[in-house]
């Protein structure tokens, strides 16, 4: 088992990562202090089939455990849902020593996350990821819920009690989900250094049948990226910006599709081909982007052709990194030096336009 030490402002805690620890989960249970009163685990419809039974065998046998069980999917992640669960919480008089289980990808994590976070002014509260998607959004505490129009527009900096990280939940994902995890590691990567981009484009060249030390180094390599920034940034006052590589159209591809219609992930990584694409232009620099280009078409990750362009960039200025309806893009000066620029709405609408008509 892996630990790194995530240490921000308000908290510090361990992500432990590895096959075959979900063991280990007792007694980390009961290490924390003060005592745990109840357990109420939440997770999706897909997710509790595979594993709830598996991770309750695994809690502690002196401790009560419930749990509720999400319908699949980002339309979860919405006020009626959250409503829900806070009305369960209540109902089974979770008290302030009671502890949230998020089991599940980033829509369980964030959605538990943020009613820990808020129930009784707040309870404590731990990631289980089960999606490779999830190393990111576990890790640095931001909790959120949606607004129809809007991702994540709605929520807190709320740290959990640790991390644990079992890879052997990751087998029963199907490859759209691969993608969409990896889109982040890559970000990571590219955020970090040209060596551990290239050292990522040199070992992953599919995303079928990785090997289980390959899995263990990417998901390593992600949380270590991301660790780095958030133990220096807690709440995106300055560099944990960056982190927002590729999101900025993102997530207005999301918005504009529809939650249900493309996974997180596969819409970064075309906002991230985005954003190499138009720092190239912006900063006349040669960042490689006909080899990012072909890799990610290698690795299958879809392209989004039929976008609206006027619709798309007023869900760019609904962006939570801007102010004033202003457009603070992360850019890349290089590999390992992201930076935020504020660019002007037309320029941004010329350079999608000019974007999507060479990848025609």
């Amino acid at each position: 088992m892996k630990e790194i030490t995530v240490k921000t402002n308000s908290k510090q805690y361990n992500v432990c990562i590895g096959y075959g620890i979900l063991s280990h989960l007792q007694s980390m249970l009961e290490n924390l202090v003060p005592k745990v009163s109840k357990i109420l685990i939440i997770t999706d419809d897909q997710v509790a089939p595979l594993y709830l039974e598996e991770v309750k065998i695994n809690c502690s046998n002196s401790i009560k455990i419930e749990h509720f069980i999400i319908p699949n999917g980002e339309k979860s992640k919405g006020f009626s849902t959250y409503e829900e669960c806070l009305t369960y919480c209540f109902d089974l008089q979770l008290d302030r020593n009671s502890l949230v289980i998020a089991l599940g990808g980033g829509v369980v994590g964030d959605l538990a996350g943020f009613v820990a976070a808020t129930y009784m002014r707040g309870v404590r509260f731990i990631q289980m990821p089960t999606t490779l998607l999830a190393h990111d959004s576990a890790i640095g505490g931001k909790v959120a819920i949606n607004l129809p129009k809007a991702k994540n527009i709605i929520g807190a900096f709320y740290q959990p009690e640790f991390v644990l990280y079992e890879l052997d939940f990751l087998k029963t994902l199907p490859i759209h989900e691969w993608r969409s995890g990896f889109a982040e590691i890559s970000k990571e990567a590219m955020i970090s250094s040209v060596i551990q981009l290239n050292w990522l484009m040199n070992n992953i060249q599919s995303l079928e049948n990785i090997d289980k030390d390959l899995v263990e180094q990417c998901v390593t390599l992600g949380i270590s990226v991301k660790n780095e920034i958030v133990s220096k940034d807690e709440k995106e006052t300055g560099i944990r910006a960056f982190l927002n590589l590729g999101h900025t159209l993102g997530h207005a591809i999301e918005a504009f599709l529809g939650y249900a219609k493309t996974t997180h992930g596969e819409a970064i990584a075309f906002g991230t081909l985005f954003a190499i694409y138009m720092s190239e232009q912006y900063f006349k620099i040669d960042l490689k982007y006909n080899d990012i280009q072909n890799w990610y078409k290698q690795l299958k990750y879809p392209i989004y052709s039929n976008l609206d362009i006027n619709t798309i960039v007023n869900l760019m200025k609904q962006d939570k990194k801007n102010i004033d309806l202003k457009i603070n893009y992360i850019l890349l000066k290089d590999y390992g030096s992201p930076i935020i620029n504020e660019l002007d709405e037309d320029y941004i609408k010329d350079s999608l336009e000019r974007f999507l008509i060479q990848l025609n």
